[in-house]
């Protein structure tokens, strides 16, 4: 099985988005798939496609929320 994340622009930069998964929600849907799924982004309607590893996680500490919420 594979799994297909269309991806959409909708902004130039993370504060122009009004609305994106968090963590527990993407978690809560991935647990419904088997583990073996591979998992492909789709970009352009399916005209470039791409893949998924660890060194493409990237955290963001920088929004002063997130830091208060390590205190």
């Amino acid at each position: 099985m594979k799994l297909f994340i269309n991806t959409n622009r909708t902004g130039y930069a993370p504060d122009q988005i009004r609305r994106t998964m968090t963590v527990a929600e993407l978690i809560a849907a991935l647990e419904e798939l088997p583990e073996d799924a591979q998992v492909y982004l789709k970009h352009d309607n399916g005209y470039t496609y791409g893949g998924i590893s660890w060194n493409d996680l990237e955290e963001d500490w920088s929004d002063e929320k997130d830091l208060e919420e390590l205190d």
